[in-house]
């Protein structure tokens, strides 16, 4: 443990041994920089199923929203840290690259799908700056690491079974085969199950699950570890609304997927609002839409999300020497997605008035990380490094519906035979990253330094469309780091810290990459495109007695070269969106936490956070006839998605057998546009669980919990820029959160 603690370039240190076994979040002592991790318990205090992102929304400076209680809506789910947004964050799993966990993400997957919650051992929030060795290329604002949980020792069968709103079923089963040679060799196998009906319009989402994991102990030497993990997630979608849809049809507006005449309807009469008075394909219908709908984009028949993952690997862990350690791991991902969107813009040749679109994913990466590292006496020195290689393709195609008055093609199946391939283009994606760090402990004072340096290689090959093929690079060799730490007495310790990150480019064909573009796009732009950066200064100080954890941290954050995709060209070439930097962006705030154990049963917790985080430039147009004029006054603005104050609070009393939980957070207000002329009000939002173990009799082992999201029922809008961000203006980018939600759960094991 000592060693482990030394190490500030490792992931996620021994989180039950450093929390007291009890503790609901450790708040980085030791560390350089903000860190702060909760546990396994912590996280199996939420609703099952719950997504361990979701967990860490209590700690200062997280702002994570989604439109379900569970957390694991992909299509809604977002977190920003400081101001930075979902894309410019790192994630890792046991050392494992999550990519960004966008929603179309061409490198990762989301961690609700990469592991089961309940088999989530810890997650650890370092809000400004990851370790050096965190295997990211997208890490500008800070990192979220998970680790899973270790088999057990003894043979055990573990498992839960929940009940609750819009018929949620949700069961969770894991057996440990303890250590059955007697020399080390233990593993589990476990599955989950998600079935829930949506909580607004009609639909459902639901999820497969396994996870299985085994461990070798090579005597007191290390560990090899194997894993293998499965998900095959589902879901049907909630309409993306805005103030004006919430105005006019209220929170509730969604999707009419249990209505396909009206979808059909809707789409008859959009064709005929574009086609001339005397060539109306649909002339009974007239050109206006029934109340309450005014527009075509009120509301879709339907759209979901599927995605199917595999996600493999090995670690070896050893103490090679009294003085030297190495491990390695090497993995692989597997995914198929499809994103399904019923629209009305492209009918059906032949038959209905509206055809299906998909946006398609296929990964296969694979890749190996690992550190060597030589510790004697006062000093550590770690080096590692990191590559990948990353198979993507993505397209997107439409899919043909019959004209009748049931839709011939379900949601919540792959769809097959497109009758249109809109674009269809591969990525090869080369990642070669390494690193070095060193920390020396001179009594009090402990030094942490090193650096960092990588090169990303982005290759895409066009198959269908139109879309740019080409080659373009990130690279950087030395990106610096270092820290000090500060102890006063055995209660207090400061803390500073300066780090500099470059985000890599992304390889697709859609959202912020190079690639999303025509070829005249990409070749005006390819050869001065710089990547994102940015240059963190932290610093703060921690404090514990007598029951009591507090910390403060203050920060200060550069960031250059900001990316964004502007119209670039005439429209006679296509008027091709391509990529540009547009100036800087200035990030600064505080952070503050206080955990204070009353008696070893009651926990409080509490976190505030302020950030300030606005653009330092107007965005200067590089299009045809309008070069150096200011396309977006931007400069002094706030970012959008950043709200100036974060207020969460959190209340457990957990004596073993009676457990009681209630928390609440508040978020202040956030923009939604570029020139901040549209927003969404401040809101706060409460969570409780109660539940009881049994100690004696024929129960015992067994629990049961009854757990409440959103207590207070509260209307409110969760998500922001789910379909991007504007210049200004209302925009069709908002999601409603989910009303109170209640939640039983039998448990056994746990």
């Amino acid at each position: 443990m000592a060693q482990a603690q030394a190490a500030d370039t490792l992931a996620i240190t021994d989180v039950a041994a450093e929390a007291g076994g009890s503790d609901i979040v450790v708040l980085g002592f030791g560390q350089a920089r903000q860190v702060q991790t909760l546990s396994n318990a912590d996280i199996t205090r939420l609703t099952p199923g719950t997504t361990a992102i979701k967990a860490i929304s209590k700690l200062p400076g997280v702002n994570y929203q989604a439109a379900d209680a569970f957390g694991a809506y992909e299509w809604s789910s977002r977190i920003t840290l400081r101001g930075f947004n979902q894309n410019q964050l790192g994630f890792t799993l046991d050392g494992v690259p999550l990519g960004d966990m966008s929603y179309g993400n061409s490198n990762g997957l989301h961690i609700s799908r990469a592991i089961i919650s309940e088999n989530t051992g810890g997650a650890s929030v370092a809000q400004g700056s990851g370790a050096l060795g965190t295997a990211s290329t997208s890490n500008l604002g800070g990192t979220i690491e998970f680790t899973s949980v270790k088999p057990g020792d003894v043979f055990a069968l573990v498992g839960s079974a929940t009940y609750g709103s819009d018929a949620t079923y949700r069961g969770f089963v894991r057996l440990e085969s303890g250590d059955v040679t007697g020399n080390g060799l233990k593993g589990y196998l476990s599955y989950a199950y998600l079935k829930t009906d949506k909580w607004k319009g009609y639909g459902e989402q639901k999820q497969h699950q396994v996870n299985a994991k085994i461990v070798q102990d090579v005597g007191d030497r290390g560990s090899i570890t194997a894993f293998f993990n499965f998900s095959d997630r589902r879901e049907q979608d909630y309409q993306d609304l805005s103030l004006d849809l919430i105005d006019r049809l209220g929170y509730d507006n969604d999707n009419i997927s249990n209505d396909f005449p009206l979808a059909l309807q809707l789409a008859k009469i959009y064709a005929n609002q574009n086609a001339g008075a005397g060539a109306r394909p649909y002339p009974s219908l007239g050109t206006v839409f029934p109340a309450p709908y005014k527009t075509v984009d009120d509301v879709y028949f339907d759209a979901g999300g599927l995605r199917r993952d595999y996600l493999a690997g090995a670690t070896f862990d050893g103490q090679l020497t009294e003085h030297l350690s190495l491990k390695l791991t090497g993995y692989y991902h597997d995914n198929h997605g499809q994103g399904v969107w019923y629209l009305p813009y492209t009918p059906t040749p032949g038959g209905a008035a509206i055809s299906v679109r998909t946006t398609e994913y296929d990964i296969r990466r694979g890749g190996a990380l690992g550190h060597i590292a030589y510790e004697a006496g006062a000093n550590r020195l770690e080096i590692g490094g990191w590559y990948e290689s990353n198979d993507f393709e993505n397209a997107r195609r439409f899919y043909g519906l019959a004209d009748q008055a049931t839709p011939s093609l379900p949601t919540l199946q792959y769809k097959k035979n497109p009758f249109f391939t809109q674009f269809d283009a591969k990525f090869d994606t080369q990642t070669m990253m390494y690193y070095v760090a060193d920390k020396l402990a001179l009594g009090d004072l402990t030094l942490s330094g090193g650096w960092n340096g990588y090169k990303v290689t982005n290759d895409a090959t066009k198959i269908v469309g139109t879309l740019a093929s080409g080659r373009i690079e990130a690279k950087d060799w030395f990106l610096p780091q270092a820290g000090a730490l500060y102890r006063i007495g055995d209660s207090t310790e400061v803390f500073a810290s300066f780090t500099q990150n470059m985000r890599a480019f992304t390889s697709a064909a859609v959202g912020g990459s190079p690639f999303a573009t025509t070829q005249a796009g990409l070749d005006l732009i390819r050869s001065t495109l710089k990547p994102e950066r940015s240059d963190t200064y932290e610093g703060g100080a921690r404090f514990r007695m007598n029951g009591f954890q507090g910390s403060i941290a203050g920060y200060y954050v550069d960031f250059t070269n900001r990316l964004l995709s502007l119209p670039n060209g005439t429209g006679g070439a296509g008027n091709p969106t391509t990529l540009q930097n547009v100036g800087a962006v200035r990030n600064y705030g505080v952070e503050f936490t206080a955990l204070y154990k009353v008696m070893p049963a009651l926990s409080l917790l509490g976190s505030y956070s302020y950030n300030r985080s606005e653009y330092r430039d107007d965005v200067i147009s590089a299009a045809f006839g309008s070069v150096g004029q200011i396309a977006i006054a931007t400069k002094g603005k706030t970012v959008p998605d950043s709200p100036k104050h974060l207020l969460k609070g959190e209340i457990v009393y957990d004596d073993g057998m009676f457990l009681a939980r209630v928390g609440a957070d508040y978020m202040s207000k956030r923009y939604f546009s570029f020139l901040n002329d549209v927003s969404v009000k401040g809101r706060v939002i409460v969570d409780a669980t109660i539940g009881y173990t049994f100690g004696d009799g024929a129960l015992k082992g067994f629990a049961i919990e009854g757990s409440v999201t959103n207590l207070t029922d509260k209307k409110y809008v969760s998500t922001i820029g789910s379909n991007g961000f504007g210049a200004s203006g209302d925009n069709q980018t908002l999601l409603a959160g989910a009303p109170r939600q209640v939640f039983v759960t039998v448990r056994h094991g746990f």
